[in-house]
């Protein structure tokens, strides 16, 4: 085999997110993004596998839709696959009637070369696209979360929003949160052996 071999460091959890620029359309035009725009902000960035396919536009949709719920908690997001701008492009301008992706609000990045895929491990060189990566990344740029789906099964937007919501309130509380915790109606817990008890004496009445 011949030409350098590009390492890939797989991501990990409280790592450095790796880093990314390339062309998105946002709001209908071709711009430059990085992920280094994006600092001092959570990222909710999620792979997808191709435009004009059937879940896909479902899943892109609906988190278009709660778009504003995420940036009203300091979060953006942004979308990625392996198409062009101009597919990507193409795909928006669809009506959603027709399996178009409408108006969104927020990027959809072009991963043309495969690079940024293959650095957030989710390239199957056999499809030659990216199954369902999303990914949870903090204002420090860390990897708070990594969830990979293979793709015949679409992302639930309203458990994403709990999960950013949940890393936001541990960051700043330093308090954790336990299974199915809601922000809205939930309590959380103090992760010691005296705070845990406080919490668990709450929900066991």
């Amino acid at each position: 085999m011949t030409g350098h071999c590009h390492k890939h460091e797989q991501i990990r959890i409280r790592k450095q997110a790796p880093k990314f620029q390339g062309q998105a359309v946002v709001n209908g035009e071709f711009k430059d993004i990085s992920l280094d725009d994006y600092k001092g902000k959570y990222v909710y960035f999620f792979f997808y596998p191709l435009d004009f396919t059937f879940v896909c536009p479902t899943e892109i949709i609906a988190f278009s839709e709660a778009a504003e719920e995420f940036r009203k908690i300091g979060c953006e997001i942004i979308a990625c696959s392996v198409d062009s701008v101009f597919s990507h492009l193409a795909w928006i301008n669809t009506p959603r009637k027709e399996g178009g992706l409408g108006g969104i609000k927020f990027p959809i990045l072009s991963d043309i070369t495969h690079q940024v895929s293959k650095d957030y491990g989710v390239y199957i060189e056999e499809d030659g696209h990216t199954i369902r990566g999303s990914f949870i990344i903090g204002k420090d740029g860390l990897v708070k979360h990594i969830q990979l789906n293979d793709n015949p099964v679409g992302r639930n937007v309203e458990e994403a929003l709990r999960l950013v919501k949940g890393y936001m309130y541990t960051d700043v509380h330093g308090e954790v949160c336990p299974a199915n915790w809601n922000p809205d109606n939930s309590k959380t817990m103090i992760p010691d052996p005296k705070g845990s008890k406080a919490y668990f004496q709450s929900v066991n009445q």
